[in-house]
């Protein structure tokens, strides 16, 4: 039991934060010590010298010289790289926690490359922009997420109701798909509240963004910044407008639905989507578009998530005038109340038509693997896998990349590794062997 406590009591001095201290405290006592024998005129480098040449006299008198010089040899070389390793593990772990497995140079190097990696700017919203971030920031760290600013629904809606500001859960999940591999502080963003009177159905990360905009004095991005350096996360996160907006659904069958949450709910075959309002684009939105190579669009919701983006007319002059290279990813399945009976390109027919650029797309990626064990729960849902009608596409003048891109788990899902190694195999060929574009036009198709 004493044992336990001497012990106890040892490790307190030995934690990180005493350590440089207990080593002034010990450093300021030598200089006493040595500055009383210098008074006393005790000689102490003198007899330090001639103590340190007894000690190696002796030393050598009991062992032969080449056992003590093999020996402190040896024991010069552990201490050496027992420190080096050590020191090595501490580097990487400040400067790159997910690389903590590799050596400082490997870890500076992979760090290097990241950020010389392709200008990305990806357009969107929900579950599916977050996905396909997770794996890009694998490629690179100069990604620009553009999100969406028209959800009103769940925690989002309830927060720009209550309060007015820009819906945060999409912005929410693009910081936790940036951030590093810090699980408890990702789920922690992540996480909902179940219970509580007005917070049940909240998001922690909805509510930690509300809270430093208010502390950010009312500034949204300021906000969405001060967290993306929190979660230590790998690109920039902004909203398409510094101001929510209403999107209404116009359908085929002629009724209006007013508001995002609500277009789904209708079950209607949408005829188009679009605002009554003049929205603003986000400055560092239009800057970052313009200095894009690569511009992705989806994957996501097609009339909810990705189209309301395209609404802001600066948002969608300055794609028209990019020279990036520009692509859209196909959902896997169709979206009741959104896009049932949808092919690839009833989807590409849909954004070029909003966007009022018939040459808005230059490859579309889309998944050819649909295991027959998880359509029939989809099917039971009124969804379908999007058919790849190949001819229809390629006569708008649209190159098709298909792959096997989903999650081997229980839903049908984009894997986010095998999406951004798809997006970034194509952006590195079409880099290196540039393919002119078709010279269809594809006006005919969408008009």
């Amino acid at each position: 039991m004493n044992h336990n406590k001497k012990e106890l009591n040892i490790r307190r001095f030995l934690l990180p934060g005493l350590k440089k201290w207990i080593f002034i405290i010990i450093v300021g006592l030598v200089f006493g010590l040595f500055g009383i024998a210098l008074l006393f005129e005790l000689r102490p480098v003198t007899r330090l010298r001639d103590f340190t040449w007894f000690v190696f006299q002796e030393t050598a008198k009991i062992m032969p010289t080449y056992v003590s010089g093999t020996l402190s040899i040896l024991i010069c070389i552990t201490l050496v790289v027992y420190a080096f390793i050590n020191a090595n593990k501490q580097v990487v772990k400040a400067i790159a926690p997910e690389l903590a497995d590799r050596s400082v140079l490997d870890a500076l190097d992979k760090l290097h490359s990241l950020s010389r990696g392709a200008n990305v700017v990806t357009i969107g919203g929900g579950t599916g922009l977050s996905t396909l971030l997770s794996g890009l920031k694998q490629y690179t760290t100069n990604i620009t997420a553009i999100v969406t600013v028209a959800d009103d629904g769940g925690s989002s809606g309830r927060l720009r109701e209550e309060l007015g500001i820009i819906p945060p859960g999409d912005i929410r999940n693009c910081i936790a798909a940036l951030a590093d591999e810090d699980k408890i502080i990702t789920e922690l963003f992540k996480y909902r509240f179940k219970s509580g009177q007005n917070l049940e159905g909240h998001s922690f990360g909805n509510l930690f963004l509300t809270a430093l905009r208010e502390v950010m004095g009312g500034d949204f991005i300021k906000a969405v910044r001060a967290a993306s350096l929190i979660l230590r996360s790998s690109g920039t996160v902004l909203p398409s407008s510094p101001e929510p907006m209403k999107i209404n659904a116009e359908l085929v069958d002629g009724r209006i639905i007013e508001g995002e949450s609500k277009i789904p709910l209708a079950k209607g075959k949408i005829k188009r989507i679009y605002t009554t309002e003049k929205p603003t684009a986000q400055i560092e939105a239009i800057e970052a578009i313009k200095n894009a190579e690569l511009i992705v669009f989806g994957p996501g919701s097609l009339y909810t998530s990705i189209i309301p983006n395209l609404l802001i007319l600066d948002i969608a002059d300055a794609i028209k005038q990019s020279s990036a290279h520009k692509v859209y990813v196909c959902n896997i399945m169709t979206q009741p109340g959104e896009t049932s009976g949808y092919t690839v390109s009833d989807h590409i027919i849909s954004l070029l038509k909003h966007s009022g650029d018939p040459h808005l797309i230059d490859v579309v990626i889309v998944n050819d693997r649909h295991p027959e064990r998880l359509l029939q729960k989809y099917r039971e849902k009124e969804q379908e896998p999007v058919k790849i009608d190949a001819e229809i596409v390629q006569k708008l003048g649209i190159r098709i990349v298909a792959r096997n891109l989903i999650k081997e788990e229980d839903l049908v899902r984009h894997d986010s590794k095998l999406l951004a190694k798809a997006i970034m195999l194509w952006h590195k060929r079409w880099q290196k062997y540039p393919i002119k574009k078709a010279t269809n036009n594809p006006q005919s198709a969408i008009s």
